[in-house]
């Protein structure tokens, strides 16, 4: 994959993890699980103790994680700097862990699954990938 592919595949996964985590935040919960499928099990998801870490809104600590991580990724894009790649490889090692732990707690733990969560957990590890593969070249 070229390098302009896996830039624009890393940022529009990195928005869409943005805007998934902004309409978890904002709009209330019962009304952002009333909208299609599964709405029982994302109403489990988004009520259970699992929604907040150390006291914050797992959707707020998104909103702020994917908004500075597309700032990271734009800015290396455009002037590649030592500081911008170790906050990113940082950013996503955490993020990836995070989003390994909320698949778990969903899936095995809670056995019910929030489709915004699923959406950000699946970017985050699919952006991880795409950017740690294209370090490797």
């Amino acid at each position: 994959m070229n390098k302009k592919t896996n830039f624009v595949l890393i940022v529009s996964l990195t928005a869409l993890a943005l805007i998934c985590s902004i309409i978890l935040f904002v709009v209330p919960t019962e009304a952002a699980c009333s909208v299609g499928v599964g709405e029982s099990s994302c109403l489990i998801v988004q009520t259970s103790q699992y929604e907040t870490t150390f006291g914050i809104n797992n959707a707020l600590i998104g909103i702020v994680a994917f908004a500075v991580l597309l700032t990271l990724f734009v800015l290396e894009h455009f002037q590649n700097r030592k500081w911008q790649k170790k906050l990113i490889v940082l950013g996503l090692i955490v993020g990836a862990i995070y989003a390994i732990y909320f698949l778990v707690i969903q899936f095995f733990v809670l056995k019910a699954i929030c489709k915004y969560c699923i959406v950000v957990d699946i970017s985050t590890l699919a952006i991880a990938i795409l950017y740690f593969s294209k370090c490797k070249k």
